[in-house]
Order: structure tokens, then sequence, then C-alpha cells
């Protein structure tokens, strides 16, 4: 048996028990063996493969004693079982029926639209079977195709509502929002079905607004009150569960063509704006909060972030820029340093932080300038190369030549935005070697600007940079001490062998497919040589053909 499996002797006398359980004081027995199961299994996910019937047996025999009247302690006894159950894929075939799908909706209280939630004494009922129903959609297609025919996130929404005035299901939103998660992210239809008929964007981002305790000073300001303790751990996992249920349900919303639509997101945004400068229990709990706010802000129409930036009042100490607060672009700043920091898992951590910014700064000018004064600043010491140090500007040059396609490409295209796009203010900063493959995917290596307008403000050099520019290597970005010439000492008859030599190595090369010899063609865009050379002597001709 692996360690961490359950005992096998065990679990026929619990089966038997529950099997038994139609006698007198079956209940009270059951209830004994299966809290004594329950504590025994609390954290085992791998099973004995040889008590595979075992255990579905007992789920059918828990289901059955779950569809009578039982008092509520058997019945939370009894989902605590079906949920460690649960955890097994291979015993969800008895499980997932219609008739066991509805035994737990109704002990969820999804069954009923118009009972508030009253009864205290339920709520741990509710709660078991809201995590029973999470285990088992995530573990069964099967499942997951009988909740889009029950209406599952149609009776989870009406669920959400119930919660929202309430001080005392923290617990039962969590987990109705865990539900509507993971519905949304395995079946596309519910999804879509949330998005378009259930109001799911409203209703969850009311969740979100609740979780969150927003208090509104305007229509897209929330108040920020520096001494608000930090969210609770029930508080910020109900804030997180919907934060991911938004973002599946908010996928593909680039396109916003209605005013309801625009109010909606610019709504959103000026809740997750609220998110990103609220702090969770722990360090670790304040990330995962933000990571996820970033996700969903990723989902925003880029028209509606400047909602991030609203004009600093009087009072506020925060960070200014032109009048306008900058304390929410401050944090994405530095998780996005922190997150470089790592240096760990850039693809999944990393890309959605710097590809949000990225587009914030495409389109805000202000958010641009401001992330610019911090990432770019003037430069002084040219001394080290670019990819050399440890400021932001340094570790984001470093990304340029990752070995992940992915991650060097949204780092460079952040630095060529914060460069309105001009190839020769990339290079100052950057050196041509770390730049060139940006500047290879866009048909820039010739020079010039990328396809997006921007204001004609002009970057101020500084005099240290105006004096080093002269002896500035392009390629490497910095200053180098002067090198001495080695031919300098050479006869022209070791001169003319070393050139022959060199000239012979590269032949071989060339034959021997090693290196393929490249050129620029005229719109800027790599070829081999003989291509790019026929070409820019048509593009000369057809030139002079024209004068």
């Amino acid at each position: 048996m692996e360690p961490g499996a359950e005992p096998g002797p065990e679990l026929g006398a619990v089966l038997e028990a529950v099997e038994g359980s139609g006698g007198g004081g079956g209940a009270e027995a059951v209830e004994r063996v299966l809290a004594w199961y329950n504590e025994e299994n609390r954290a085992t996910f791998r099973f004995d493969p040889a008590d595979e019937d075992k255990r579905k047996k007992l789920c059918e025999g828990i289901l059955n004693i779950l569809e009578k009247d039982t008092k509520t302690s058997c019945q939370v006894a009894c989902l605590e079982a079906l949920r460690i159950l649960s955890r097994d894929k291979k015993v969800l075939v008895p499980v997932t029926t219609k008739r066991n799908m509805q035994i737990l909706m109704k002990l969820a209280k999804l069954d009923t639209v118009e009972d508030p939630l009253e009864r205290v004494s339920e709520f741990p009922v509710i709660v078991e079977a809201l995590k029973c129903l999470c285990n088992i959609i995530f573990n069964s297609s099967v499942a997951q195709k009988l909740s889009l025919e029950l209406n599952l996130a149609a009776m989870l929404c009406n669920l959400l509502q119930k919660c929202k005035d309430r001080q005392l299901v923290d617990d039962i939103k969590c987990f109705d929002l865990r539900l509507l998660f993971l519905l949304s992210l395995l079946h596309t239809d519910i999804r879509a079905q949330l998005r378009q008929e259930l109001q799911g964007v409203q209703v969850l981002t009311q969740a979100l607004e609740s979780s969150l305790s927003v208090r509104w000073t305007e229509e897209y300001k929330a108040a920020e009150d520096r001494d608000r303790p930090p969210l609770s751990l029930q508080e910020t996992d109900c804030a997180i569960e919907a934060l991911k249920a938004l973002f599946n349900v908010t996928l593909d919303s680039w396109n916003v063509h209605s005013k309801n639509e625009s109010h909606q997101f610019r709504y959103m945004a000026a809740i997750l704006r609220h998110c990103l400068l609220t702090t969770g229990p722990t360090e670790e709990k304040t990330e995962e909060l933000h990571s996820n706010a970033i996700n969903l802000l990723s989902n925003v129409p880029v028209s509606c972030l400047d909602v991030l930036i609203n004009p600093s009042s009087q009072e506020e100490t925060d960070i200014k820029y032109n009048g306008m607060n900058m304390g929410a672009i401050q944090i994405l700043l530095d998780f996005m340093e922190k997150r470089i920091d790592k240096g760990s898992s850039y693809r999944e951590g990393l890309t959605p932080v710097l590809s949000l910014l990225t587009e914030c700064c495409r389109t805000h000018r202000n958010i641009r300038k401001f992330i610019k004064a911090q990432v770019l600043p003037p430069l002084r010491d040219v001394s080290n190369r670019p990819e050399v140090g440890t400021t932001v500007r340094n570790k984001l040059v470093r990304l340029m030549t990752h070995v992940d396609l992915g991650v060097k490409q949204i780092a460079a295209e952040f630095l060529f935005v914060l460069c309105k796009e001009r190839v020769d203010s990339l290079l100052k900063y950057t050196g041509y070697g770390n730049a060139a493959g940006l500047l290879a995917a866009r048909g820039l290596l010739a020079g010039g600007r990328g396809d997006h307008w921007y204001s004609d403000d002009e970057d101020t050099d500084t005099e240290e940079y105006k004096s080093a520019k002269p002896n500035i290597n392009l390629i490497t970005g910095h200053l180098e001490e002067p090198m001495p010439n080695p031919m300098d000492e050479m006869t022209e008859e070791q001169k003319e062998y070393e050139a022959m030599k060199l000239v012979n190595m590269f032949d071989k090369l060339s034959r021997d497919e090693l290196i393929k010899p490249m050129g620029v063609r005229p719109d800027g865009t790599m070829a081999p040589l003989e291509e790019a050379v026929s070409q820019y002597h048509t593009s000369k001709q057809e030139s002079s053909d024209s004068d």
C-alpha cells in the first residue's frame, strides 16, 4: 500500500454500518463511524485500488441516507465522507446521476428560489454539499453535462444573491463562487449562459464588491481608508474565487459595443483598483489576490482602464503624476518587479502583468510617462551594459534574451512601447544586441518606428549621456574603454593573410550550412543575403526610374 493511502480493513466496517443504517439507532451509529472515517482520511488523496468497489458502494449508501430526512449532524458527517470519497475519479460513476446530483443540490439549498437563508444550523450542511459538488464536477465530465441540464449555474447565482446581505454566510458564498468558477472553466456553454442569460458579470462583480467591502465616494472611485485592517482569510478567499469566476466569464471582452457594457467594465475596473490597494492577512494571500486582479484586468477593455488613475484629491498623500493618483499603477510595477525577482514561472507569473502594463502604456499617456520615469529614467551612467545591474531596466533588458519566446517578446514590447515605439530610443536603453530579436520580428532592423501613434513630446538626454554618446558601443549599449587595434602592428602581408583566413572560414561555414549570410530588405526585415541585395537593387532602380 502506498504511503498516504487509506487503510483497507476498516472500510468494510464503515460500509456495513452505512448499509445497515435502517434499524433503530442507525443514524447515531452511522454518524459515529463516519466521524471516525473522516478524521482518519482527512488528508487522504490516494486510495487503494483494491477497495474501489467498496468505496463505490459506500458512496451509494451515503446518498441513500442523505435522501431521507435525518438530523443535521448526521448529514454533515455523510457529506464530509462523500467529499473525501469524491477525490477519487474512479468511484464517481454511481454518484453522477441526475437523482444524486439533485439530492446534493437540495442539501445546498439550490432548489429553493424564494426561501431566505435563515436557519444558521443548516449552514454547515449547505457548505459541505457545495464542497461535494465542487469535487464531483471537477472530477467528472458527466457531472459537468448534468450541471447544464439541471440549470445549476442559475441556481448558484440565485444563492449568491441570498448571501449578499448576510454576515454569517461567507463560507457558503466562497464555495458557491468556487463552483461557478469550475463550471465556467470546464463547460463553455455554461460560461456563455452566465455571460448572456444570467447577468453573470453583474452578479459576480457585486459579489466581489461585497467581499472587499467597497465604499464609493464618486461614480468610479472607491474610498481609500489607510487605517483599514487587512482582509480576513475568509474575505480574501471569497474575493479570489469571485475574481477567478469573473476572469472566465469575461474572456473575449475586448470589443465593448454598448454604453451599458462600458459602464459595467469601468465599474469593475474601479473595484479592481480598490482590490490592488487592499492587503490580505498574509503576504502570500495578498500576492494571490493581486495576481488574480491583474489577470481579470487583462480582460477589461483597455479604453476602460483610465479608471485606474483617478484624479488625486488635495488630502491624498499617495503617489501622484500630473495630478493623477498613481497608487494602483505603482502596485502593478512593484508586483512586476517581484515576479521578475522570483526567477521562475515567468510565463504564468510575469507575462500577465507585463501585458497589462504594455497595453496601459500604449493607450494612456499619463500611465506611460509615469512608468517610463521609473523604468527608463534619463541615462547618466553608461559605463555598464544595459543588462548588468539591479534596476528594473536592467532586469527587463535581461529578459529580452530569455529562452522563453513569449517572455522575451513581451518584455521587449513593453520597453519598446515605453520608448514610444521609436527604434533609436529603444537602442539607447537596451543596445542593438538585446533589441535585435524584436526589431527583426517587427521589420525595423533598418530603423524607424512602430505603427502606433504617440504624443510628440521629446525625451531630453542628460549632459552625461551626450558627452559619452560618441564612444558608446551601439551593439552592447555601453561605454567601452578604447581597445588597441591588433592590426596596427601587422604588415600588409599579415593583414592580407588574416583577411583571407577569415574569408575561408566563413566560406566553409556557409557551404556546410552551419551559418547563412543574411541581409536586411528595404522593408527592414531579414532575408538571405542574395535575396536582400537583389531586392535592394530593384528598389533603388524603381526609385531612380520614378525620379
